[in-house]
């Protein structure tokens, strides 16, 4: 009997392995002592004690009247409500932001809260200036953040595990940092990348070509979509055919334009990262004499009003930019009373029609 192991390990072992294996996750509700107690067939206080030592591990937590769940933190969040969220967007005059912004205030004014609004420009610095100002005051109830340069490493992240730590839930918007486990509300970028690649190969192209952002993880996602668009089309993946850019190259494209076009010269069609590349696009194959659709089809995301100013009007995949405003509020809204709601959300979108793919 010396070398048995002792009979709460069993439950130990169970948590620890579903936790590690994905099958209960942070927030995940552990089941009851006494549905534990059948499930092993031991005495409610040896359950007992093995949610004991789970929880000095921190590996889960009680919460009176309510149960044990996966995880350490304090269920009750902040003890104090400030009734303030902040807002941090990249660009204030993007043509995303300000619909955004729209539901964002709606839902939240009708919440009772205030809203706080600052904009990094899409730079690290201005970033790391407007969190560590946040986390001095610390007179938040919770962020709503659009990271900037979400494809490239970031200083800033230990912000926000700081708020992480603090209590204060923080929900991105757009896209995210890939290594900080934080929920986020956004188009399902890849989706829509790969229905933009399979709505040109029903038009009859083969040579397909895109441009995509580097810097940040919504042209990293879409190039993601572009790339399983083309496989599961049968159609060669050529380097040469893809076209990385930084947001700064972007506004420059035309001084670039000579590039640009030897490296797609031989594509018929292109997916564009959003409406102002492909509306940038559309003005530089006017200049060089290039007819939209008959010589080079375009497809693109946002389905902005830059989409209807283009001589040659661009089918465009719609950002649900208000809604998803209204959602990222929402769902900030739900964190803030219950810390283990998931607050992730991918939206779906179906392309609107125009006259910029040609039909081979």
């Amino acid at each position: 009997m010396s070398g048995q192991e002792p009979k709460y390990k069993a439950v130990v072992n169970w948590v620890m392995e579903n936790i590690n294996g994905g099958g209960l996750k942070p927030g995940s509700r552990l089941p009851s002592e006494n549905e534990l107690s059948r499930q092993f067939g031991l005495s409610r206080q040896t359950i007992r004690h093995a949610i004991d030592l789970l929880e000095q591990q921190k590996l889960v937590s009680r919460v009176r009247g309510s149960g044990t769940y996966v995880g350490g933190g304090e269920k009750g969040g902040r003890r104090e409500r400030y009734m303030n969220i902040a807002v941090i967007s990249t660009y204030v005059d993007s043509y995303i932001f300000p619909p955004v912004l729209r539901g964002i205030e709606r839902v939240l004014s009708k919440e009772g809260y205030t809203t706080q609004i600052a904009f990094t420009g899409n730079k690290i610095s201005r970033e790391q200036e407007i969190l560590s100002s946040l986390i001095d005051k610390d007179l938040i109830d919770g962020l709503i953040v659009e990271p900037a340069k979400s494809a490239l490493p970031n200083p800033n992240l230990h912000y926000y595990e700081e708020l992480k730590e603090r209590h204060v839930p923080v929900l991105f918007f757009n896209t995210f940092y890939p290594s900080l486990d934080m929920p986020c509300v956004s188009m399902n970028d890849v989706q829509v990348g790969r229905k933009a690649v399979e709505y040109l190969v029903k038009a009859g192209h083969r040579r397909i070509g895109g441009i995509f952002k580097c810097d940040d993880g919504q042209g990293r996602l879409r190039y993601e979509g572009y790339v399983q668009g083309m496989l599961g089309s049968s159609l060669k993946l050529k380097d040469k055919d893809v076209v990385w850019m930084d947001t700064e190259a972007m506004l420059e494209m035309e001084q670039w334009s000579d590039y640009l076009f030897h490296r797609l010269e031989d594509c018929t069609a292109l997916v564009c990262y959003n409406d102002e590349v492909a509306y940038i696009l559309s003005g530089i194959c006017e200049k060089r004499g290039i007819k939209i659709p008959q010589e080079l089809s375009i497809i693109s995301i946002d389905n902005s009003d830059l989409a209807t100013l283009a001589d040659v009007h661009i089918t465009s995949f719609p950002y649900p930019m208000e809604a998803l405003g209204r959602m990222a509020a929402e769902n900030m809204v739900k964190m803030i009373e219950n810390p283990y709601f998931d607050g992730n959300y991918l939206f779906d979108s179906e392309v609107i029609e125009r006259d910029s793919v040609k039909w081979l």
